[in-house]
């Protein structure tokens, strides 16, 4: 089945359209998310003196301080309560404390296990990548910022759309028009080759990438929590806090390190954070982050006896809560190496191909106008294509918020038009009498 030409011409001309208008921003978070996927090495190393131990023979045979010595270093240093206790899963790595921080960023105080002094800190507020975090999400302008990323990643997902369209052939398939780049047909059919057939080939791994960001956007992700809350597709309600689940108070509770003694036996996989109790009946809630989705638990143990007094796995999470997770750890590149080089490579070279399609436009546009293709004037979308745009309008919000501004913006010229053509007919009107 080969394509209409004539919706090819009106695909192609909202193609560079929405292309010319997205393109800086798409640079933009193709660049920071690049960066960003750095942030655990940049990281690691900026705070390496505060995260790495490096313990001495003895230090490894007296084994570590206690984690309420410990509790207590960063409690004097932050002059804060602590929050939340990341354990060390390796010798050579420090146990980190969380205390309050500005919004929802992190504060953290690192403590040597060995020597129950502190090593350092770290202040996720005023670091390099949450800046660049800042940046990629919001382009460092708040809720406005966020609206824009979420209009372009939005129309990103239309220009894929069209494009891959724009790339079917009119006529009759051809094996190497999958893969060939024409160097012969001078430099616009090769920059044209470069972004038709990387974009092509990137565009089915772009937008696995960019759905993995959509749920941090304020108006599509708000409407898929909104979802989940109403389908119980989402986390089970004490998965995140559990106001209901109460410790039996008793003369004294359990020493933390008693806890954390506790929360190691429970053989969970990955990082194991373990949550302070708030009020006397509260509870210590232990979470871990593993590799593997399946494996992550959330436990909530009874600070006076250590007992646990609720337990949740993965199965109890709904589906919707599920995909998206799947989705934001492919975003980040959180599967392993091979998933991190994968969206690194595809990142880098999509935007060689948008350069490349920015390239072959300015090669091809008249100087004296800006090139769109011409439509017919009797072109009809027709009715499947506008049920389409109009499934997409309910999906992405701010695309259809943006596509109905478009309409009344493209209606305004002809209505000047008439406006001054009527004015210029009253005016003849009038100077003949």
């Amino acid at each position: 089945m080969f394509k209409q030409q004539d919706l090819n011409r009106w695909f192609w001309r909202w193609h560079i359209i929405a292309g010319l208008i997205t393109l800086p921003i798409v640079l933009l978070l193709c660049l920071t998310g690049v960066i960003y996927l750095f942030k655990e090495d940049y990281n690691n190393w900026a705070y390496q003196q505060a995260r790495t131990i490096v313990p001495t023979a003895n230090q490894r045979q007296s084994g570590y301080v206690s984690f309420d010595k410990q509790l207590e270093a960063a409690s004097q240093h932050a002059g804060r309560p602590i929050m939340q206790i990341t354990l060390p899963s390796s010798e050579k790595e420090a146990a980190s404390f969380r205390i309050q921080a500005k919004g929802h960023t992190r504060q953290l105080v690192y403590v040597n296990p060995y020597t129950g002094e502190v090593s350092g800190e770290f202040i996720q507020h005023d670091s390099l990548m949450y800046t660049i975090r800042k940046l990629h999400g919001e382009l460092l302008l708040h809720t406005p910022g966020t609206l824009v990323v979420e209009l372009v990643a939005s129309w990103f997902i239309i220009l894929l759309i069209t494009g891959i369209y724009m790339w079917w052939p009119l006529k009759k398939w051809s094996a190497a028009g999958l893969f060939s780049i024409r160097t012969q047909k001078g430099q616009r059919i090769l920059w044209r080759d470069i972004h038709a057939v990387g974009g092509f080939w990137l565009s089915l791994f772009m937008l696995v990438i960019i759905a993995g960001g959509m749920p941090w956007t304020d108006i599509f992700g708000g409407n898929l929590k909104q979802i989940q809350a109403a389908t119980d597709t989402g986390f089970p309600t004490t998965w995140r806090k559990a106001p209901n689940v109460l410790s039996t108070v008793q003369d004294k509770a359990l020493p933390l390190e008693k806890i954390i003694n506790i929360a190691q036996s429970q053989d969970l996989a990955g990082k194991l954070t373990l949550s302070m109790p708030k009020e006397t009946t509260g509870t210590f809630k232990l979470a871990n982050r593993s590799f593997w989705l399946q494996d992550q638990q959330v436990i909530y143990l009874d600070q006076f006896s250590g007992e646990v007094l609720k337990r949740h796995s993965w199965k109890e999470v709904g589906i919707l809560m599920d995909l998206r997770q799947v989705a934001m750890r492919l975003h980040q590149g959180e599967y392993g190496r091979i998933s991190w080089y994968s969206v690194l490579i595809v990142s880098l070279l999509f935007t060689l191909s948008s350069i490349a399609g920015l390239i072959s436009y300015l090669k091809r546009k008249p100087s004296n106008g800006w090139g769109f293709p011409t439509v017919p004037a009797q072109f009809n979308v027709g009715k499947a294509l506008l049920g389409i745009i109009l499934a997409l309008a309910i999906l992405f919000p701010v695309f259809g918020i943006s596509l109905v501004a478009i309409v009344l913006v493209s209606q305004l010229k002809p209505l000047l038009e008439r406006y001054k053509a009527r004015i210029k007919y009253i005016r003849a009107i009038n100077d003949s009498h």
